[in-house]
């Protein structure tokens, strides 16, 4: 059902650099580009997740509330993306650990201080 979901960045050259780095964990690569938007999934057909600068000119800003949850498949992946994203700069907003039984996430923020969720199932 998600195409994909875009954050909103201040400087797309850095944003691009962390998740070229984040993103490369999962074998995910850049899917579709432009100079205000860059997207990145696991192929063509998969959702992508995107930074872009505000089409309105303005700042990009955090919404409160707003969240983005990457799956992974296992533990060990969530803990790997989990310490890359704060290894790249990143501010830990939840350390990685077992939620309820069965939901395994650790919580982030990216440089512009965006929220994302890395988690497993199982």
């Amino acid at each position: 059902m998600i195409g994909y979901v875009t954050l909103g960045t201040n400087d797309l050259t850095r944003a691009c650099e962390f998740y070229d780095a984040l993103f490369a964990e999962l074998g995910a690569k850049r899917t579709m580009q432009s100079p205000r938007f860059v997207a990145w999934s696991t192929s063509a057909k998969a959702p992508a997740i995107a930074v872009a600068l505000p089409f309105d000119g303005k700042s990009a800003t955090v919404g409160n509330g707003v969240m983005v949850a990457i799956a992974a498949d296992s533990r060990a992946k969530v803990d790997a993306l989990h310490a890359k994203a704060l290894a790249l700069g990143g501010q830990n907003e939840g350390d990685v650990g077992e939620r309820f039984p069965g939901f395994y996430a650790g919580y982030f923020r990216d440089l512009d201080g965006n929220k994302l969720n890395v988690f497993c199932m199982g």
